[in-house]
């Protein structure tokens, strides 16, 4: 007969979070294994004053997060955990979690032993004990990379490329958090569906992480005109989406690109492809208007 080493704790496979360069803003990502507890959580925990906005995006929870202190009044069934603290400093985020019951299980041991968490204090949890816990993080940056045209029209695949590279230079301190297929006005010299990608990355070492990804882009890229662009910033730029939305609605110039003044993007690969790699960079885990096929109209 199989046993359970420990029945009663699910353990999240990663936690990580990125802040913006003032530590104003955090986003809480969380990696999780059940998705009925990860439903039930974004539910709860959405209640909680220093949470502004939930997402599921994937396996992963997205908590945007406000820095704060806050005492939360739990009550069984209508708000019975949450999150209480959320503090930034230079090197580290500290998130706070409390809950009663099976939600103080999930404040504490569910989280503790979670990839990616630097150090925890947690509280005795289980049966209808209130708990909790607080975990200290490594504060990362995000890094949003876009690729274009690495195909010819008798073999290859930009989409497959990017999500292996991806793979392929995540590590300890670089999360590898989302991949984007973006779907672009079909200019006449597409390959054939012309699409764009853009992966996200949760990173303590942006450049190193940029560095590597260029060296298995250019080492595994088929087209002498493959574009690569970089961005590092929490959110993109509102001048940004609006130049991928124009990518997506027509052809445009290449000189669009070069007349960008965002002082968080950078161009590494300047092939033509650097159209829709920068294009890409504003639709990351937005799946619906990043697929959405433009009439050029609209």
């Amino acid at each position: 007969m199989a046993s359970i080493s420990d029945p009663y704790v699910i353990r999240y496979p990663q936690i990580v979070a990125v802040a913006d360069e003032t530590g104003d803003r955090v986003e809480l990502v969380e990696f999780f294994d059940c998705v009925g507890g990860a439903m039930w959580t974004q539910h709860h925990y959405a209640k909680s004053p220093l949470v502004e906005s939930v997402r599921c995006v994937g396996s992963t929870s997205r908590y945007l997060l406000r820095p704060g202190a806050v005492d939360l009044a739990l009550e069984g069934s209508r708000f019975p955990a949450g999150i209480s603290g959320v503090s930034v400093t230079q090197e580290e985020i500290a998130v706070t979690y409390i809950g009663m019951g099976g939600g103080g299980v999930g404040a504490t041991s569910c989280r503790a032993a979670a990839k990616g968490v630097l150090r925890e204090r947690c509280d005795p949890a289980g049966g209808g004990k209130i708990a909790g816990a607080t975990l200290w993080l490594p504060r990362r940056q995000r890094v949003l990379i876009g690729v274009d045209d690495t195909d010819t029209c008798e073999t290859g695949a930009t989409w497959t490329l990017v999500h292996n590279i991806a793979r392929a230079v995540e590590g300890e301190q670089s999360a590898y958090l989302s991949h984007t297929i973006v779907q672009l006005f079909p200019v006449a010299y597409r390959t054939k569906n012309c699409v764009s990608l853009v992966v996200e990355f949760a990173t303590t070492e942006p450049e190193r992480l940029a560095g590597r990804f260029r060296e298995l882009l250019e080492r595994y890229t088929l087209s002498e005109r493959t574009g690569m662009a970089v961005y590092t910033g929490f959110t993109p730029s509102a001048a940004l989406l609006e130049y991928g939305r124009s990518v997506k609605r027509g052809e445009v110039s290449p000189d669009r690109v070069r007349n960008l003044d965002d002082p968080c993007l950078r161009v590494v690969m300047d092939g033509r492809g650097i159209t829709g790699a920068v294009a890409a960079l504003p639709f990351y885990t937005q799946y619906e208007e990043a697929l959405e096929l433009c009439n050029g109209e609209t």
